[in-house]
């Protein structure tokens, strides 16, 4: 199982479009994906039509029942989504209360790796979406991968974004005795404007070694696609941003991304 965390400390990046679209092509491949919202606004469940104010449980049962975590109870807070072989482990504003309730408590920033534990061999994927916000939440989704994916909009705040990003995996790295993976990729690119390339040549200069030498273009599709709850390579299967995805996706393959 290969479990991939998708974070950024900046908001509107495109994090939660880039979980949905990559599990969508995963999905397309015949594989079995679980999909993961550590976000207490939930987005991730919205866009697949999933209102967190209906669902049975959450991560948030799961953060709360941490010393008795077992196969039975993590699976009764995973749903079905509309998507065939695409699961959903959801959010709710209650996560928002983690940190001050449970924040103190020892081994809390490993909760999610031990769910993945239990869960390992009844998926081939499972991909994390992050809040914007450093905290135990973000801790749990960072812990638990083998390699993180940092969407960055191509424009000059983004750009702040990710030089905090990048600071907060040194130091918690260190403080864990560990080297965070990871692969910077360029969203929201539009050739037409000023800003896309001179952003995109900036991350080229900063990030080389990390950065995906591509990028996920502007793309009308994904809005649409999201207002349907479905993923864009299931809503509109030939568009240029699905491609783009694709292509990431054989990207993060060929380099052996996560073998566990």
């Amino acid at each position: 199982m290969k479990v991939w965390t998708i974070a950024n400390q900046k908001g509107g990046v495109g994090k939660t479009t880039t979980v949905v679209t990559l599990a969508g092509v995963l999905v397309k491949q015949g594989k079995r994906v679980l999909v993961i919202d550590t976000d207490p606004h939930a987005s991730l469940g919205y866009y697949l039509g999933v209102d967190p104010e209906e669902v049975p449980g959450s991560l948030y049962d799961l953060f709360e029942a941490h010393d008795q975590l077992t196969l039975d109870k993590i699976t009764c807070q995973i749903v079905p989504t509309s998507v065939e072989h695409l699961d959903l482990l959801p959010a709710t504003m209650a996560l928002a209360t983690v940190d001050r309730k449970l924040g103190h408590v020892d081994g809390m920033g490993l909760v999610l790796k031990r769910i993945l534990a239990l869960i390992e061999s009844n998926y081939d994927y499972v991909l994390v979406d992050c809040p914007p916000v450093l905290g135990v939440l973000m801790v749990n989704a960072l812990a638990c991968c083998e390699h993180i994916i940092i969407p960055v909009q191509t424009e000059f705040l983004a750009l702040k974004g990710l030089n905090r990003m990048v600071k907060t995996m040194v130091l918690m790295g260190r403080s864990q005795n560990t080297r965070y993976q990871y692969t910077i990729v360029p969203t929201m690119f539009d050739k037409r404007t000023k800003a896309s390339p001179q952003a995109l040549k900036e991350l080229q200069e900063n990030y080389e070694n990390t950065l995906w030498q591509n990028v996920i273009p502007v793309d009308t599709k994904f809005r649409d696609a999201s207002l349907a709850h479905l993923p864009a390579s299931h809503y509109v299967s030939n568009s240029r941003g699905v491609k783009a995805y694709s292509d990431l996706l054989t990207y993060l393959n060929s380099k052996s991304v996560g073998n566990g």
